[in-house]
């Protein structure tokens, strides 16, 4: 983990999230507690658990926008999940484990990347080398059909005696492996020469675009049923085992083949065992859960099936926040100290509606206000993926350099703020509609006209969505 304090880590936030103080400065605390922990005795490490979060707020406040980005932030494994996708063991559904599951595939491909990253020099320049000889290959030679059959023969018995991988003995010497592209060929001093003037145009950068067929394996994923994903039984890594491995060709942008084959060679020269268990402890130690739609299994009246099945997620989540250990694919991952953030709206329920035990793993709560019109101004304009700023990036693709008058911003601050109003309130996102809905004409002609300089006015944006704003009835369906 980053070792960034409190402080800054919400001063990041804030680049992205507007508003929303009390709630940046409590998640930055728990996360900041995480360092605070690993400083500390190993035997007091383990008796001090995380101090997990539930978020209260309507839709399109920020909630899921602070967890993501604080994972970011950290380089730390990150889930969100919906609590309405689970069931109580038993009903037909996710079970509750299968998040940590999911947060476990996300640190293998985080281990995997920075593994990757490591190597990347030494393994590119060996796949640039291959590109160059798959690009200007080699004369193919003659074999005598006579001999072939007796020579492929012989040597699937050599193979059967020498392997104990079933795909080891399917192997043959035409390049079905993705080996040495040289392999069985000539290679002639012709060849020779334009592999030289290949290698130069290469390493200018001058053949990104040139296309290449490539061997690749063709992926093999075997479905994981519920009762093997709590086993922990990979039947894909079984299957790849004891199957022959099939190679399929690709044709590929040379900048694109060098990206598949860079991470088909990393994947031959790393030990996948350190990265699992370096997954592991990046999964107990830094991982984070987001869990939303909170609010949708608190019981009620419990009068229904229905809402005893509620109930019954929650108590099946109840010990895995506690703390509990989880089998996956990769090995047993504990529980006891992933970072677990709880969201909801509670419009229709209350948090003292979760059975008790599950209030108590949740102690800190923090509630998110409604956004207002001031702050749908900064949301346009001032993070580093404002709206705003992302259909200016968008349009310079078609040769448009669109401009927003602050008047403009204004109106359209105020149209969605008096939607939200009238409407079901869906926070931020209701921008999204509304610029969608007066840009779209610009949109749909801009790629057909040299539009050039396009500005958004007041008077444009009320063009464009006045009289549906006005008209009650239509603004429902329409923003």
């Amino acid at each position: 983990m980053e070792n960034l304090t409190p402080k800054q880590i919400v001063q990041q936030l804030d680049d992205y999230i507007i508003g929303q103080d009390a709630a940046k400065k409590s998640v930055a605390i728990a996360l900041y507690n995480r360092y605070r922990r690993m400083q500390v005795p190993d035997k007091m490490q383990q008796e001090i658990t995380p101090k997990n979060l539930m978020m209260i707020g309507p839709t399109g406040v920020g909630k899921t926008e602070i967890a993501r980005r604080l994972a970011k932030i950290v380089k730390a494994p990150f889930v969100k999940v919906e609590a309405t996708k689970f069931t109580e063991v038993g009903y037909v559904g996710r079970d509750v484990e299968s998040m940590v599951r999911d947060l476990m595939d996300v640190a293998v491909t985080m281990e995997e990347d920075e593994k990757y990253a490591e190597i990347r020099p030494d393994i590119e320049r060996k796949v640039n080398k291959k590109l160059v000889k798959l690009i200007v290959p080699a004369i193919k030679k003659e074999t005598k059909e006579a001999n072939g059959g007796m020579n492929d023969f012989m040597s699937m018995l050599t193979n059967m005696n020498n392997s104990s991988n079933l795909g080891d003995m399917f192997k043959n010497g035409n390049n079905d492996d993705g080996g040495d592209p040289d392999e069985g060929r000539d290679v002639t001093d012709d060849i020779r020469n334009q592999r030289l003037s290949v290698k130069e145009q290469l390493d200018k950068g001058l053949l990104e675009d040139h296309d290449v067929t490539i061997q690749v394996e063709e992926s093999r994923k075997a479905p994981m049923n519920d009762q093997m994903q709590q086993m922990g039984i990979d039947m894909g890594s079984m299957m790849d085992s004891i199957m022959p491995k099939k190679m399929i060709s690709r044709t590929l942008p040379v900048k694109d083949a060098r990206e598949v084959l860079i991470r088909q060679e990393s994947a031959k020269r790393v030990d996948h065992d350190e990265i699992y268990q370096g997954a592991i402890n990046r999964t107990e130690n830094n991982g984070i859960i987001f869990i939303d739609e909170f609010d949708k299994i608190t019981a009620g009246d419990k009068h229904t099936s229905g809402e005893v099945s509620r109930e019954g997620v929650q108590r099946d989540i109840l010990p895995i926040v506690e703390g509990s250990q989880i089998n996956t694919k990769y090995g047993a991952v504990r529980t006891d100290h992933i970072l677990f953030i709880a969201s909801g709206a509670f419009a229709d329920s209350k948090p003292s509606d979760l059975i008790a035990e599950l209030q108590g793993r949740f102690p800190i709560r923090v509630e998110l206000k409604d956004l207002t019109e001031k702050d749908f101004i900064q949301i346009l304009t001032k993070p580093d993926n404002a709206l705003t700023k992302q259909y200016v990036a968008l349009t310079k693709a078609d040769g448009i350099n669109l401009v927003f008058t602050k008047e403009a911003v204004e109106e359209i601050a105020q149209v969605a703020f008096d939607l939200n109003n009238t409407n079901q309130n869906i926070g931020a996102r209701r921008l999204s509609t509304v610029l969608e809905k007066i840009l779209a004409d610009i949109l749909y002609e801009g790629p057909d006209m040299q539009m050039g300089d396009v500005t958004i006015t007041r008077e444009y944006v009320k063009k464009q969505v006045g009289k549906i704003v006005s008209d009650k009835d239509l603004s429902r369906y329409i923003l």
